[in-house]
């Protein structure tokens, strides 16, 4: 009974802490850009570039590059990979975006450069390009025939959609340009413009109250629930409630709850981007840039989407709540099961098991990232205390090729949008490689010379050099016939 009450309390702490702090500025905004692509994108914008039967030199490193401009983690891509599939992108392209954007982020690999140096930021950026462009090439190939029958569902779909229209562009824009704001931890973003205190006493007591409900070890990557946080979940339950009512039913018009939803969302992403942190007099509001990024975004997502036609914006609404009842519920499911397991396992097993660069040490690393989920780029720091307490280079890496991709969560998540088949492939790939990953920068770290890396790195050039060639004559023979 003791060892259930203590899962049951690491599931709802897990659960609670994450949506106190990840899910409003990064989900929130996720989940409109993937319904403002399904509805407001014409589809030959998604294929230009990353349809099936655009040429894999153009698809896939436009893929890897829309997603290193990206700072998100796991359950954020998700979204956004699920609005470019649904708009017709093809399997591949797709899956490689998913990959690389957690993992080869501009932001990842310049925090992974500084703090664990620039070894580890290197390997990290070839082994995420490499790998994610192969992953996408073995999905394209084994699953073409999936593939071609999704590009002709997303015709019937979307074909009477030629151009895109500046409002919609607009939209798409300012809804990036609110993520990226929400999201990036870079000045003047962070920076405090002004602060002020209101006079609430009872502000320090109640923070104690939650650290008390929600423990943590902040060494240990583990995230509490502050009091900003509890007034973000707050929020949260408020959208949650006034959405059902008001987005079931979109598409026959908005009613009042329509309204109420979308006010609740600003102002919670307005709250989120403040900071709020009790003091003894009361509880001090601090200014941020980022609030005022955060200001300018919603402004200008207001401006743009008062001039789109009701349809439109009616359809827009619509795929962004039919994303979130299809992946926001897994998402709540996979952190509480990974809050219950996180208490069963204890670091310094890890520790002991991957201090040495072993097919079994970089298998250890990459199940640790499974089930150890860390939110973006706190994987990083994580890494460093693991890397101070012994754990090798080489199933280190492995770790940071497979925490950003593979936590459970996300893996269901990805099950609702594509299926439980490719979604096994596509771990069973992240995995490999990611052991591969580790195996090959451990070696180096251990001494190995460049001729005896040669050959395995050669290997995994020429087959993906096979794997292009096969794909291109697969893009022919569709193109032919």
């Amino acid at each position: 009974m003791e060892l259930m009450l203590k899962l049951l309390t690491g599931g709802a702490g897990s659960l609670a802490a994450y949506l106190a702090a990840h899910v409003l500025l990064c989900l929130l905004p996720a989940f409109f850009i993937a319904g403002a692509m399904a509805a407001l994108i014409p589809k030959a914008s998604i294929t230009r570039w990353l349809g099936r039967s655009t040429p894999a030199y153009v698809s896939y490193p436009a893929a890897a590059a829309a997603g290193s401009l990206l700072a998100v983690c796991s359950c954020t891509i998700v979204p956004l990979f699920a609005g470019i599939y649904r708009k017709g992108a093809g399997i591949g392209p797709a899956m490689t975006f998913l990959f690389f954007a957690p993992a080869g982020n501009i932001m990842a690999l310049a925090y992974t450069g500084s703090i664990l140096g620039p070894e580890f930021a290197v390997a990290r950026v070839v082994f995420c390009l490499m790998f994610g462009i192969g992953i996408g090439i073995l999905m394209a190939l084994v699953f073409w025939r999936d593939d071609a029958s999704h590009d002709a569902q997303t015709d019937t779909l979307f074909a009477a959609q030629a151009s895109i229209a500046p409002a919609a562009l607009g939209v798409l824009l300012s809804l990036v340009a609110l993520l990226i704001a929400g999201t990036l931890k870079l000045w003047p973003l962070t920076t405090t413009v002004g602060t002020f205190t209101l006079p609430l006493p009872w502000a320090m007591a109640w923070q104690d109250t939650l650290f008390g409900w929600v423990p943590f070890d902040a060494a240990k990557g583990e995230e509490g629930v502050s009091f900003q946080g509890s007034v973000l979940i707050g929020l949260l339950l408020l959208i949650s409630a006034t959405a059902w009512k008001g987005m079931e039913d979109i598409i026959e018009g908005a009613n009042h709850w329509t309204w109420v939803a979308l006010g609740l969302a600003a102002t919670t992403l307005l709250v989120a981007a403040l900071r709020l942190t009790p003091v003894p007099d009361g509880l001090e509001i601090a200014l941020t840039g980022r609030a005022f990024g955060v200001a300018l975004s919603l402004g200008a997502v207001w401006f743009y989407a008062r001039q789109l036609p009701a349809d439109d914006w009616r359809s827009w609404l619509w795929e962004a709540w039919r994303f979130v009842k299809q992946i926001f519920l897994v998402l709540v499911i996979g952190v509480f099961v990974v809050g219950m397991v996180r208490q069963l396992i204890r670091p310094e097993w890890i520790e002991s098991l991957a201090g040495s660069n072993t097919v079994l040490a970089n298998l250890v690393a990459v199940g640790f990232g499974v089930f150890m989920y860390f939110p973006t780029l706190v994987e990083v720091p994580v890494a460093r205390m693991f890397l101070d307490l012994g754990m090798h280079p080489g199933p280190l890496l492995a770790y940071l090729m497979a925490d950003p991709e593979l936590s459970l969560q996300s893996m269901l998540m990805v099950a609702a949008v594509i299926g439980r088949t490719k979604t096994a492939a596509y771990v069973g790939w992240v995995a490999v490689f990611s052991v591969c990953a580790g195996l090959i920068f451990g070696a180096w770290v251990d001494g190995a010379g460049w001729t005896s890396l040669a050959l395995p790195l050669g290997l995994c050039l020429a087959g993906l050099a096979v794997a292009l060639a096969w794909l291109r004559r697969r893009q022919r023979q569709v193109v032919t016939a």
